[in-house]
C-alpha cells in the first residue's frame, strides 16, 4: 500500500449501520483505501439537496482494499446539522469524500510493546492502527473507555486484537471503574510499554502524552481540533507546539498532523475542559 496526495471520490454507501451511541458508514472509494494510512482522515460533503460550505472531517476506522474494489469505514455521533445528514444516508446513497488528508501514525520497523489508548468514539483509528503495528510483528495492548457502556467503541474487538485490553467507564458500567488514564501506569509497567497512541479528548490526550513521558515511552496523539478546510489554508485547527528555545509555534493540525508527537505539543498553552 504507498501514500499518495487526497483524492476525490463519490463513494457509494454501502452499509450504514449502530453500534452502541454511534454511527458506522461503509463507503465503496477504492481510490482512497488503496493510498490510506492509520491515523489519516477524509473530509465528507455531507449532503446535495442541502449543500453545506465545509467538508466534515473523519478518522478512517478501516480499510479493506484489494484487486477491484475498496472500502473504507468511519465512525461518528450525531452532534450537528452535518451529522446529522450523515445519520441519514442509506445503503447506494452517495457522498462526496476527499482523502486520506493529514499524517499518519508513526510505525516502527521493528517489534515493539505498544499501548493503545482511546477514549469514546475517538478510539476508532486505532484498530486500522492495530492491524499495521500486527504486521510488524508488535505487542499490543489496548486501553479503551467512555462515560457509559453505550458510549463503548467495540471494546469487545478491542479484547481480541490485543495481548490485553483494559475497559473502563466513568460510571462503573462496564469494566474499571474510572477514566483510561487510571489503568495505564499499572499495564506499561506490565507490559514494558516502549510506544503509546492515543486518540480521543484534547484533555485526555494530554494526560495520557505526561503519562508515558514520565514512563519514559514515546507517545503519538492523534488531536481533536476543529477543523474548516482540513488542507491547510484556512489556519482554523491550529495547536500550539514547541520550537526548541524559541518558545511554541502554531502548527496546523489538518496538514501537519493530525498525528503529533505528545511531547512536542505545548499543553500548557492548550486551552482544554
Amino acid at each position: 500500500m504507498t501514500t499518495g496526495a487526497p483524492r476525490r471520490e463519490l463513494s457509494e454507501v454501502l452499509v450504514h449501520r449502530r453500534t452502541g451511541a454511534y454511527h458506522l458508514l461503509t463507503l465503496v472509494a477504492p481510490t482512497i483505501a488503496g493510498i490510506a494510512r492509520a491515523g489519516q482522515f477524509v473530509g465528507l460533503q455531507p449532503g446535495t439537496d442541502r449543500p453545506f460550505l465545509l467538508r466534515r472531517p473523519f478518522s478512517i476506522h478501516r480499510v479493506e482494499y484489494g484487486q477491484g474494489f475498496g472500502t473504507l469505514e468511519i465512525v461518528f455521533d450525531v452532534v450537528g446539522p452535518g451529522t446529522e445528514v450523515l445519520s441519514a444516508l442509506r445503503p447506494h446513497d452517495t457522498v462526496d469524500v476527499l482523502g486520506p488528508l493529514g499524517r499518519p501514525f508513526w510505525i516502527p520497523d521493528e517489534p515493539r510493546s505498544c499501548l493503545l489508548v482511546g477514549g469514546g468514539y475517538g478510539v476508532a483509528p486505532l484498530f486500522f492502527l492495530a492491524e499495521e503495528l500486527r504486521m510488524r510483528g508488535c505487542r499490543i495492548d489496548f486501553v479503551v473507555g467512555a462515560s457509559t457502556t453505550d458510549r463503548l467503541f467495540k471494546a469487545i474487538e478491542a479484547k481480541r486484537l490485543g495481548r490485553t485490553a483494559v475497559i473502563t467507564t466513568e460510571d462503573g458500567s462496564t469494566g474499571q471503574r474510572g477514566v483510561v488514564t487510571d489503568a495505564m501506569p499499572a499495564l506499561m509497567a506490565q507490559a514494558r510499554t516502549e510506544m503509546v497512541y492515543a486518540c480521543g479528548p484534547m484533555p485526555m490526550l494530554m494526560a495520557v502524552s505526561r503519562i508515558a513521558g514520565a514512563a519514559g515511552a514515546a507517545c503519538q496523539v492523534s488531536v481533536e481540533e476543529l477543523m474548516a478546510c482540513g488542507t491547510g489554508i484556512c489556519y482554523s485547527c491550529v495547536i500550539p507546539t514547541r520550537n526548541g528555545q524559541q518558545g511554541s509555534h502554531m502548527t496546523r493540525s489538518c496538514v501537519d498532523g493530525p498525528v503529533l508527537d505528545g511531547a512536542a505539543i505545548a499543553w500548557e498553552e492548550v486551552a482544554v475542559s
